[in-house]
């Protein structure tokens, strides 16, 4: 198996990383943070509009690039190394691979064109705080996670031909911004209980909401009496393409998190090849150099582990979750030194080490802690099954 990278791979991560480095400095992150839209519309621009990082994965036939799941996870790799605030995630890792998948035929001509071109931004909403566990990132998402019952939840209801929809969905990325919702809801009551997806445009009340990371915003979504659009058919397996989804998602978050741990670490290195103590850099005391060796190896582990579930999910094997908790521990753990290795300065709000460490802090709260992340792959290879033993 040749594991190199091709050239057009190469390309397009050469590419994003020469658009990024043009305006995504620290100070030029947290401005976009800030924004309304949470993020910088002239660079989305030229992202979505100018390189068309949304329509990577997407069929030629609806406008995409025709490439794959490894592709789409190195520009984010990109993307991690700044930290740029952008509505990619959610548009073209979350939601659109939900259109392709369940979608007719109207409605992905009409909307995955759009979103290639950089036109539509769109996302996920899941009841509460449910987005790990409607991924099966955290376990089995066949359960009432959606709002089971009569209560509680997303409900869906069918009346004179149409679906209105009713509850409240509480982390949905770039919610407050997107123009389309992809939204998870509970349909049948208890006689045909079943998870189905929707398409809302608007008549819905958006809050945008204080996270943590203000580089990943999120928003409170709240649907009364909301006019909805099936997506595809009723009857589809919501839960399958959800878990599916919810693998390549894993694996090119994995990337954007190697990407923002190796950029952690560079930063770490640079600093501490200046800083001086006792006549010499910090970084020539061997304690010093331990700690970054250290560092260094658990991010090169997590690039190899990032880039394998992203190449392996094009075959159908799923290692996303594995491959993010080893990337969100390297983040951590690079981030972590950062703050240590700087210093009283790297303990400041206003560094951008603390940047890297928010970041790993709300990816694990979004897409569920490393130890759950690996109990579930655990789970699913069945490691710890009790077997029976013939005496």
């Amino acid at each position: 198996m040749d594991t190199r990278f091709t050239g057009e791979q190469d390309g397009i991560r050469r590419t994003v990383r020469e658009a990024l480095a043009k305006r995504c400095g620290p100070e030029d992150v947290r401005a976009a943070a800030r924004n309304a839209a949470g993020y910088d519309p002239a660079l989305w621009a030229v992202l979505g509009g100018q390189l068309g990082l949304p329509g990577l994965a997407l069929p030629e036939a609806y406008g995409g690039a025709g490439c794959g799941t490894t592709e789409l996870a190195l520009a984010c790799e990109e993307v991690g190394r700044t930290l740029a605030p952008s509505p990619l995630l959610a548009t073209a890792i979350l939601a659109a691979p939900l259109l392709l998948a369940l979608g007719t035929d109207a409605q992905r001509a009409e909307l995955l064109p759009r979103i290639a071109a950089g036109e539509l931004t769109a996302t996920l909403a899941v009841p509460g705080t449910a987005l790990a566990t409607a991924l099966a990132l955290t376990g089995d998402n066949r359960g009432d996670w959606a709002g089971g019952g009569r209560a509680g939840g997303i409900q869906a209801r069918r009346a004179a031909g149409t679906w209105r929809l009713y509850g409240e969905a509480a982390q949905v990325l770039d919610g407050h911004s997107a123009g389309l919702l992809v939204v998870a809801a509970h349909a049948g009551g208890f006689a045909r209980s079943r998870t189905l997806l929707f398409l809302v445009r608007d008549g819905v009340v958006r809050t945008r909401q204080t996270t943590l990371d203000e580089t990943r915003p999120c928003a409170r979504i709240e649907l009364r009496d909301s006019e909805a659009e099936l997506l595809g058919e009723d009857g589809a397996d919501v839960a399958g393409a959800l878990a599916s989804v919810g693998d390549r998602a894993a694996a090119a978050l994995a990337c954007e998190a190697v990407g923002a741990a190796g950029r952690a670490l560079e930063r770490t290195v640079e600093y501490v090849g200046q800083r001086e103590q006792f006549g010499r850099p910090i970084g020539s005391f061997q304690a010093v150099k331990h700690r970054l060796a250290d560092a260094y190896v658990r991010v090169r582990a997590a690039r190899s582990a990032a880039y394998y579930a992203a190449w392996a999910s094009a075959g159908g094997e799923r290692v996303g979750g594995l491959a993010l908790a080893q990337a969100l521990q390297a983040l951590r753990t690079a981030a972590a030194e950062g703050i240590q290795l700087h210093g009283g300065i790297g303990f400041t709000w206003e560094h951008a080490a603390h940047l890297y460490f928010k970041r790993v802090t709300g990816d694990e709260l979004l897409f569920g802690p490393v130890h759950r992340l690996r109990a579930r792959a655990a789970d699913a290879a069945g490691l710890f099954e009790q077997r029976e033993v013939a005496v």
